[in-house]
């Protein structure tokens, strides 16, 4: 009796049987298995996606209840107990004479012109209102709440520009992140310019919805922000909507943020100009240095390109 090859006994007999009833080849059949894979996996990630979302919108919506439902009194302005300005201190005398060096070229340049340190009008004690006691008793990173017409009625926390891109307000882990204040805006006087960063979700949660403002028509039914800060409340207009660049300072697109919340006058003017001039509106909406602009920002495909929400406050 001839003995059989060896890998003809390896091969299990019933697998190739099934293959050859159904027309398929080894390879194809790997194929399937592979494609088979890849769905599960990528259902598995979409049921992810759903979960961390239903669990963003319940923590939102935990701490909304809070915010609606806390008491209303504004902060009130208490003078009395501001802290007092301390004097600067008298230069003491040296025990050495002092050198008789020529003046350095830092002392005969012109000072920058820069923008005067602006206090809340209504709060310069800053004192913390009820509602966001109540919120910060939650979670102390809060530090204002935003709403967008249609898209977005959120709390903003502000930690370190990193925590809340991973992690939802209520500080678990979650892929949506959170709205979040950048970390260079200093809330102890009122700031120039505030600068929100949020992900752009395909859900349309966070910022995910901040494209629907390049449609003009939908720029003119809802042209109007609110921020309120847990020192006062802020009403604003947009009065520009586009992509800029944050790489590539050759670019007509720059924008260095930086420029916005610094008080240089020069970069200020530079960066308005560059969001007016980026715009995918003209809109009807004067803005000069001095007044407070709010920034929603978010990422888009390219990694040096932000979609820009820039909004000024609306005037007395």
């Amino acid at each position: 009796m001839q003995r059989q090859p060896e890998k003809e006994k390896a091969a299990p007999r019933g697998w190739r049987r099934m293959l050859k009833a159904r027309g398929l080849s080894a390879w194809q059949a790997v194929l399937g298995l592979v494609l088979l894979a890849m769905l599960v996996f990528g259902a598995a990630r979409l049921i992810g996606y759903v979960k961390d979302l239903i669990a963003a919108r319940n923590s939102v919506k935990d701490v909304r209840e809070l915010y609606e439902n806390a008491p209303t009194n504004a902060p009130t302005d208490n003078p009395t107990n501001a802290p007092a300005e301390t004097a600067a201190p008298e230069p003491s005398a040296s025990p050495s004479p002092a050198p008789t060096a020529a003046p350095s070229a830092a002392r005969e340049q012109t000072p920058i012109p820069r923008l005067d340190p602006m206090p809340y009008p209504e709060n310069e004690s800053r004192e913390i209102s009820a509602k966001f006691k109540a919120l910060r008793r939650e979670n102390k990173d809060i530090v204002g709440w935003l709403t967008v017409p249609g898209q977005a009625d959120e709390p903003v926390v502000q930690r370190d520009n990193v925590f809340y891109l991973t992690h939802d307000v209520s500080g678990a882990d979650n892929v949506n992140g959170a709205l979040f204040l950048d970390a260079g805006v200093n809330l102890k006087t009122r700031p120039y310019s505030l600068i929100i960063y949020g992900h752009n979700m395909k859900s349309g949660a966070m910022f995910g919805s901040l494209r629907n403002y390049e449609n003009i028509a939908y720029y003119r039914r809802s042209p109007f922000l609110t921020f309120d800060s847990m020192y006062e409340e802020g009403r604003y207009v947009i009065f520009a909507v586009g992509t800029v660049n944050v790489e590539d300072e050759d670019s007509p697109r720059y924008l260095d943020f930086f420029d916005l919340y610094s008080t240089a006058v020069a970069g200020r003017e530079r960066a308005i100009g560059t969001l007016i001039a980026c715009s995918a509106h003209t809109c009807p909406v004067d803005v000069s240095i001095e007044d407070q602009l709010l920034l929603l920002v978010t990422c888009v495909g390219d990694d040096n390109v932000r979609r820009v929400v820039a909004a000024r406050r609306v005037r007395d």
